[in-house]
């Protein structure tokens, strides 16, 4: 079963180191047609910082526009795609490293299915955009995400019943979070990240919440990568932004993913708390801000 296991994660390896490599290739050929290949030490920074707390499950979105919007270091059109090809390649290399530590433990049918499933509603949620309402797709996932630490509270507080160190989940739990994922894709285009509903879901349903970490990135990363293909070839980005952003995030990656492997349990339960009430806040209040147009809206990571 372990073998069957290392060889279904080495299936998924694979073709995601070179899909980073590819990505690579194609980011910095585009950077020398289009000579914007000086890269500004500024965004190097502000990569790392933003991608190692990013690889911690908080999330690099909000940050990023934050300071996007406070320096004026991208003009505002360009905002949404410039932070999404910047921070593909860490989110990538956050894939390839948590797969390679910690996704030997993570039982293979959950992790593929969860990533393949994630992918598939993004590409499934992506026409529903305009025909619904996202403020109010953003403020039910922001009440939930509340009452969803809010009882993980309780089971860290040994106030409920909880698991929390399995590497694998029940065949009926194991469908149930594959559809989920499903679920959460749609909602990428909603402005909702995976991450810390991934973290939560899976830590309530009982696993180790280190092993949740390779599931959310390697479908983070798959999605990321085919949406930011897009936007190099149409051309509404900055590159040397996202260049820098890239250079930056991707040995932040690195260090924070040795923190996140070492860290005790008891701790990351906490820290999964605190992720998912600032993604909360994040989410109402977006869902309370003036919307700016879907099109521009990134896939959050």
């Amino acid at each position: 079963m372990r073998r069957a296991g290392e060889g279904m994660l080495i299936a998924l390896l694979v073709p995601l180191a070179l899909a980073s490599a590819v990505y690579a290739f194609l980011l910095v050929r585009a950077a020398m047609a289009r000579k914007q290949f000086a890269v500004r030490g500024e965004a190097v920074v502000l990569g790392a910082v933003t991608n190692f707390f990013d690889t911690l499950g908080i999330g690099s979105f909000a940050p990023t526009m934050a300071w996007f919007k406070f320096r004026g270091m991208v003009p505002d059109r360009l905002i949404p795609c410039t932070m999404l090809v910047g921070h593909t390649l860490p989110v990538m290399a956050q894939a390839v490293i948590f797969l390679t530590l910690l996704g030997v433990g993570v039982d293979p049918v959950l992790l593929v299915g969860c990533a393949i499933a994630l992918v598939m509603g993004g590409l499934v949620g992506a026409p529903l955009v305009a025909k619904a309402r996202v403020w109010v797709v953003q403020t039910v996932v922001g009440v939930a995400l509340i009452v969803a630490a809010a009882l993980y509270a309780l089971t860290n507080l040994h106030l409920m019943p909880a698991g929390g160190t399995a590497g694998s989940l029940p065949p009926m739990l194991t469908i149930i979070a594959i559809a989920a994922n499903f679920v959460l894709g749609v909602l990428l285009n909603f402005g909702v990240g995976n991450y810390a509903p991934t973290l939560v879901m899976l830590s309530l349903m009982g696993m180790d919440p280190r092993l949740s970490f390779p599931i959310m990135a390697a479908g983070a990363a798959l999605t990321a990568a085919g949406a930011s293909v897009r936007h190099i070839a149409i051309g509404e980005v900055d590159l040397r932004i996202a260049i820098g952003m890239a250079l930056g995030g991707i040995p932040a990656v690195l260090i924070a993913a040795f923190v996140v492997k070492a860290m005790p349990v008891e701790l990351l339960r906490w820290l999964v708390i605190a992720v998912v009430l600032y993604a909360a806040v994040t989410m109402l209040r977006a869902a309370a801000l003036p919307k700016a147009p879907l099109a521009d809206a990134p896939l959050p990571l």
